[in-house]
């Protein structure tokens, strides 16, 4: 049984304030809009490049097509709301508006660990496993791996936004910059100890199980590199996978350190905002510029799908 505070509940919620003079709020905008729209195109030529190469046509590529999908989804559940607070200079949003900007931001960040892991173990049946790659990584196995990461990201994230909105929110005051889920839970009034099991419960599915899937993977392709006689194929295997470990592990060290920097109640305010604002910025930034320079065959396509359709405009 939920028991509710008699308080009345909250329409209008108060982000935590950026601290922007005034002299620098149309530089800020400015440098804002740019970084999101080169987030977006950067993103959408991954997209649209695999899509139209069929070269591309591969389960690691069909597997990262998703990336550049969740990084969107997490850039616009931030910028457009952060440039429009910028400009008015009001940090003021809506209940609702700020549960739904927390749930997109959480279905992106889940969404890029679950992504990771499947693109790892994609890997390991590659490096590992070289003989069974095309009878293991079928294409109805491939649909399925996808629907699963998608399944499990948006029904954990939306189930415990649900139960959130059980509770009435009887604060004003967000401690972040950005709506997020321990910000937003910090607000309520209520008994949360069901809440919060559910909460940890949710946590070791997205956070743990796409850490020890990586861990094991990554593992098991290390010892495979070693064992091999091979010196350019040991190359290029610890080159692919060094790109996916560089993204995880900026991803991850992001979502812990906010994490438990929430958890902790700790005083370091101005570090739990970068860490969780580096957490919605850095990997929609890097992912795209981290694979298309990393991965040759990808940024060969690009190179080809840019002077294609550069090309047919002039």
């Amino acid at each position: 049984m939920i028991m509710l505070s008699n308080s009345s509940p909250v329409d209008i919620l108060s982000l935590s304030s950026l601290e922007v003079q005034s002299k620098y709020i149309y530089p800020s905008f400015i440098f804002g809009t740019l970084l999101y729209l080169i987030i977006v195109f950067f993103n959408l030529l991954v997209l649209l490049t695999i899509i139209v190469s069929k070269k591309l046509h591969k389960p690691m590529f069909i597997l990262l097509l998703n990336l550049p999908i969740s990084d969107i989804v997490g850039a616009t559940a931030l910028f457009p709301h952060l440039l429009f607070s910028i400009i008015t200079e009001n940090r003021h949003i809506p209940t609702k508006a700020c549960l739904t900007q927390a749930l997109f931001i959480h279905i992106y960040g889940t969404g890029n660990m679950m992504i990771l892991s499947a693109m790892a173990f994609d890997r390991y049946v590659a490096i590992c496993r070289p003989l069974n790659y095309h009878s293991i990584l079928t294409s109805k196995n491939l649909i399925r791996i996808i629907f699963l990461v998608w399944f499990i990201n948006v029904s954990m994230i939306f189930s415990l936004f649900m139960l959130l909105t059980q509770y009435k929110i009887c604060r004003a005051d967000v401690v972040d910059l950005f709506c997020n889920y321990p910000s937003v839970l910090k607000l309520v009034c209520g008994y949360l100890t069901w809440h919060n099991y559910y909460g940890i419960f949710t946590n070791i599915i997205i956070l743990g199980c796409p850490l020890m899937i990586i861990v094991f993977t990554y593992v098991q392709i290390l010892v495979t590199c070693i064992k091999t006689n091979n010196p350019d194929g040991r190359r290029k295997a610890l080159q692919t996978c060094c790109t996916h470990v560089l993204v995880f592990l900026v991803l991850q060290i992001n979502t812990n350190a906010t994490y438990i920097l929430h958890r902790s109640q700790s005083q370091l305010t101005l570090l739990r905002k970068a860490f969780g604002m580096s957490v919605v910025i850095f990997p929609p930034f890097l992912d795209p510029l981290i694979y298309g320079l990393n991965t040759r065959e990808l940024r060969q396509c690009i190179v080809m799908f840019l002077r294609r359709n550069v090309g047919s405009t002039k």
